[in-house]
């Protein structure tokens, strides 16, 4: 093969000027906020957290890479937008992710991060989580009056053989089949399942860990769970109804359900017939499934339009107006997806590709740990701001990634960052809240 020995590269003049490009500039990075990740972590304490619970087997006397390390090198690297492990064999010369993760010398290669992640077991996954909902039960200043648990299910596309993979008819792929579990914009769950089970399926388990928990801190709070039609289980409804927990849940169309809702979808249509305009009509249903022991409370919306019928029904057990219950408390659900595009297109969690069950899980809670931190970077540090509202790509953009000269001797390290840079009043003004004084 040629080998190229040309150290610089030449272009067109610029007004006169030759210019050319090399790459002898010296220790420079282009993740400069790696520092604003590195007081985060430490204000929250989530990855020595995790890592005092995880079982490492590994001979700690003859590793030069601690777990907590490893594991902040990886969380690290994905919010920096770094998905795959082979870019680590190039960042782990990186002085400024060197300083994010407090190593002195060389992070972690490739090898040594699959190796460790192949030992990830359901124990790991266990504490994982469990770490997740402290962080999220101390994001809480105050004794918060309502919590809303916003359960969903997604898609996670696999491209080779991996254990627990199945073609999904619905998806039309093969694939896994993630719950995830948020309130608001926090996180709660990221709980992989194979892509053959139901939508539904270990929801029932999950949200009563999750209930036990949170009443263990606040007694008193309100919980109430929301799903779409994929989660309306008669299990499930009744659990919530012996443990004082609201629901509010799709429900699918039957023929029953159509029939008991005749005249209001009829007024929806006679209103867009006087109008020409999209009308909406509500109204509340009893209704008993052959499956339920009891009858329940159904709301019914019936749209009609250009487009013709539109109607949904949702079964709860929360008062209020049909109207209100279905803008107000079910429709705002939508802005999950909004999450778990965050976990999927911005921090990568649909990186399940090894082989076995577990290093997947643990791809996908490393994907959720960087969420956590980012997560707390918008909504305790940039509240009020122009990012208040941002994705993560934008987070990690404008905040992230900033160019740096990086210098390290035996007394300090520098990063000299880009005398251009847009938000540097922003950057400084965060750095400030993280490190007082």
């Amino acid at each position: 093969m040629t080998k190229c020995t040309t150290s610089s590269a030449r272009f067109p003049r610029c007004k006169g000027r030759q210019v050319t490009a090399n790459f002898e500039g010296g220790d420079i990075t282009t993740d400069g906020g790696v520092l604003l990740l590195r007081q985060l972590d430490r204000e929250l304490g989530l990855i020595r957290s995790v890592a005092s619970k995880i079982d490492d087997p590994r001979n700690q006397k003859q590793c030069t890479h601690r777990t907590e390390q490893v594991i902040r090198q990886r969380v690290f690297g994905v919010a920096l937008g770094y998905e795959d492990l082979n870019d680590h064999q190039q960042l782990r010369h990186d002085l400024a992710l060197q300083t994010g993760v407090d190593s002195e010398g060389l992070l972690a290669s490739q090898s040594t991060l699959c190796r460790f992640e192949l030992k990830a077991n359901r124990r790991w996954a266990v504490s994982m989580h469990q770490e997740i909902v402290e962080q999220f039960i101390r994001s809480y200043k105050k004794t918060p009056r309502r919590l809303i648990l916003d359960f969903d299910a997604t898609d996670d596309t696999v491209h080779g053989t991996q254990v627990g993979r199945h073609f999904n008819g619905y998806y039309k792929n093969y694939c896994f089949l993630p719950l995830y579990v948020f309130c608001g914009q926090k996180l709660l769950v990221s709980y992989l399942r194979p892509a053959s089970v139901d939508a539904a399926k270990h929801s029932w388990a999950i949200l009563a860990l999750l209930v036990k928990r949170i009443r263990r801190e606040w007694p008193r709070v309100q919980i109430i769970f929301r799903g779409d039609g994929g989660f309306s289980r008669p299990r499930l409804l009744a659990w919530c109804e012996r443990h004082d927990v609201g629901y509010i849940v799709g429900i699918g169309k039957n023929s029953r359900l159509e029939e008991s809702s005749l005249n209001t979808r009829y007024r929806a249509a006679i209103q867009f017939g006087e109008s020409k305009i999209k009308q909406r009509c509500f109204a509340t249903l009893g209704y008993k499934a052959k499956s339920w022991k009891t009858e329940r409370k159904v709301v019914v919306k019936a749209e009609f339009s250009h487009l013709g019928d539109n109607t949904r029904y949702v079964v709860t057990n929360l008062k209020g107006a049909a109207r209100w219950l279905y803008d107000r408390r079910y429709c705002l659900r939508g802005d999950m997806e909004n999450r778990i595009k965050e976990q999927q297109l911005g921090l990568f969690a649909d990186r399940t590709s090894c082989h076995q069950w577990w290093p997947n899980q643990y791809r996908l809670l490393l994907s959720s740990l960087a969420y956590v931190l980012m997560e707390r970077l918008r909504s305790g540090y940039l509240r009020g701001t122009k990012y208040a509202k941002a994705q993560m790509t934008t987070l990690r953009l404008k905040l992230l990634k900033i160019g740096a000269v990086v210098t390290r001797n035996t007394r300090r390290i520098k990063l000299l960052m880009s005398s251009s840079y847009p938000d540097q009043e922003l950057y400084l003004r965060i750095a400030k809240k993280l490190v007082p004084g």
